[in-house]
This record gives structure tokens, C-alpha cells and sequence, in this order.
């Protein structure tokens, strides 16, 4: 379901435009490196520099949030995605992503698997989502502990993001228990899971208005309750 567009506050900016959205579709229809390279300095202004500025307009909209994420606007190594498939293994060699990805790391990011933010946008398929995708073993062991032992804690956080009606947990999970857990644990079915992202689906309009900055951190904030049992899980700050 996707979401109303909040009035934006006087003086709001708008960061992106519809042209960046255009230009994924076009690049989705025309994904060769000729292509691309005839059409460089249009990703640049439509999709690249606009998602840099925006990634340093959030920044302290992130900070209220928690002082523990980064907005990094770096064209390089930041929170931007790069453009750039690696087609080493897969069987698609399309070499470029049809999408802009934002990643917005915590702090400890680097060293650990730790919960993050993260804005997808895609022609068709945009949302936000908070949580942690596909944690190393030992890091799902102890999400998997905590909702074990606190499971009233869980359910209050997960019942506090759904309050929001914005985020859905998605992920893939395990066919059977995983072993060494209870299988008539009340809580077996999160138990199961091997991702906990909670995804809020939201629309190219509201992506291109006005204030989209203070849109996404509303979304990102009625996250918290999950975000902060998952970085107490696997030990960092929220």
C-alpha cells in the first residue's frame, strides 16, 4: 500500500525529479555498456548527484533517529549504491543495476553484521526498509536467542512497527525449526526466519515531492522499535 504524501514544511527541498526514474527505465530497456556511456553524464545529473545531495540532506534527519547511522554522501564508498553489476557469477551479464540503492550503515557497520536503512528506487518498485538482511551465523543466532528469551519484548516491537501500518516483515525463512530451538515456541515462525527487514512500500510521487527528506525519516522512525531490539541483539548502540 502506498503512502500519502506529507505536506512538506515551508522552504522543504526536493532533491529528486522525475527524470531519475526515467532514466532507469530507459537504462532498463538499454542496458549495454554503449548505451550507458552515451548516456553517462545524464545518470550523473539525473540519478547520481541528486541521490548525493539527498543522502546529505538526510544526514541529520538520521541523526535525530539515531546518532549511530551514517549518511555518508561520498560518490564512492558512502551510502550510494554503485551502478555497476558484478556479473562474475550470476548468469545475467547485464552490467548495469536498473535501481538506486541508499544504504544507511550504523556506525559499527564495517566491522559487523548490523541492522541498517535502506532506500530502493526502482520504476515500479520503491520502498524503504529497516533491519538486517542475511546476518552471518553467529549474528542470527543471537536475533534468534533474544526473540527466544524475550519474546514479549519482540512482540512489543514488532507490534509497535505495525501500529505505524507502514513496515511488513519480509525475508526468506526456514522450512523446518532451526535446530536447538523449541518447535512450539509461540514465536516459531520468527524464529524461522533468516532475514529480519521490515519493508514500507512507497510511490515515485512522493520520492520526487517536496520535503521527501522529512517523508522518509517519519518511515524510517516508526521503524525504531524493531531497529533498536536488533541492534541490542547483536550488540551496537542504537
Amino acid at each position: 500500500m502506498e503512502q500519502a504524501v506529507t505536506k512538506p514544511t515551508q522552504g522543504a527541498i526536493r532533491s529528486f525529479s522525475p527524470a531519475l526514474f526515467a532514466f532507469l527505465r530507459e537504462l532498463r530497456e538499454n542496458n549495454d555498456r554503449d548505451w550507458f556511456k552515451a548516456n553517462k553524464r545524464r545518470y550523473e545529473e539525473a540519478v547520481q548527484e541528486p541521490a548525493l545531495e539527498f543522502i546529505a540532506e538526510f544526514a541529520p534527519h538520521l541523526q535525530q533517529i539515531s546518532a549511530h547511522f551514517l549518511a555518508d554522501p561520498r560518490p564512492v564508498g558512502g551510502s550510494l549504491f554503485r551502478i555497476y553489476r558484478d556479473t562474475r557469477f550470476g548468469k545475467d551479464k547485464t552490467p548495469y543495476k536498473t535501481s538506486t540503492g541508499i544504504q544507511f550503515r550504523h556506525a559499527q557497520g564495517r566491522d559487523v553484521h548490523a541492522p541498517g536503512f535502506y532506500l530502493h528506487l526502482e520504476p515500479g518498485s520503491v520502498f524503504a526498509g529497516a533491519g538486517i538482511w542475511r546476518p552471518d551465523s553467529p549474528t542470527l543466532g543471537r536475533i534468534r536467542d533474544a526473540i527466544a528469551g524475550e519474546p514479549e519484548r519482540w512482540a512489543e516491537a514488532v507490534q509497535e512497527r505495525r501500529r505505524g501500518e507502514r513496515f511488513r516483515l519480509e525475508g526468506e525463512s526456514l522450512k523446518r525449526p532451526p535446530a536447538g530451538y523449541d518447535p512450539e515456541h509461540p514465536l516459531i515462525e520468527d524464529l524461522k526466519r533468516k532475514d529480519f527487514i521490515a519493508v514500507a512500500k512507497l510511490s515515485e510521487k512522493t520520492v520526487v515531492s517536496a520535503g521527501f527528506a522529512e517523508e522518509l525519516a517519519e518511515v524510517f522512525g516508526s521503524s525504531a522499535p524493531l531497529m533498536r531490539f536488533l541492534c541490542e541483539a547483536t550488540g551496537v548502540p542504537f
